[in-house]
């Protein structure tokens, strides 16, 4: 909550209602259902291989590396890469939107 007494709270169910925070909503939708879908759809990939496909994900690449765990780094990999582009996205196109519709309900930033 905001910490006001009940008669100076904003009207939230405006605020969710408006258009400000609809457009808000779309572009988050917009970034973190399809960054969702191919992360989970890369992480399944790589269980499947992992699961059925023993002599690709065994195959050696240089020494004792092999193809399975280049691809188990990459995991992590691409969730450090995920986490920076959403956190960078957040910064400039989110948050200036959040402060936006928290100063049109006279809200100050906590």
């Amino acid at each position: 909550m905001s910490g006001l007494p009940l008669d100076q709270q904003p009207d939230y169910l405006a605020i969710q209602a408006s258009p400000e925070f609809a457009d808000l909503r779309r572009r988050l939708r917009r970034f973190v259902f399809p960054m969702t879908v191919v992360f989970l759809g890369w992480y399944l990939a790589f269980v499947l291989l992992a699961a059925y496909a023993h002599s690709f994900m065994s195959y050696r690449l240089y020494g004792t590396i092999t193809v399975g765990l280049v691809l188990g780094a990459l995991q992590f990999v691409s969730t450090l890469v995920i986490t920076t582009w959403y956190v960078r996205f957040a910064r400039r196109r989110i948050d200036p939107r959040v402060t936006e519709i928290r100063r049109q309900a006279g809200l100050e930033a906590e």
